[in-house]
């Protein structure tokens, strides 16, 4: 089955998260400052990727481009 990724970026606070699949009960663990996994609380599935001071970490990249669609296999 296709699982559906979304991408949100909040210009303002500067976050991008790129998450996978249907939306469940999740806790999320920074990995490194501003860098947020997010996992499933019962399959501890992860589920999105957050990154907190997106568009400062991406400089000098004028544009971020991105080809979809995309298969995307988050695993640590």
């Amino acid at each position: 089955m296709k699982e559906r990724m979304r991408v949100y970026y909040d210009e303002e606070g500067d976050f991008l998260e790129i998450s996978t699949g249907k939306p469940t009960q999740c806790y999320a663990t920074e990995v490194e400052p501003g860098v947020f996994i997010r996992k499933d609380e019962k399959t501890e599935e992860v589920k999105s990727v957050g990154i907190l001071g997106f568009k400062k970490r991406s400089k000098p990249l004028k544009d971020i481009e991105m080809n979809l669609p995309v298969k995307v296999t988050f695993s640590m």
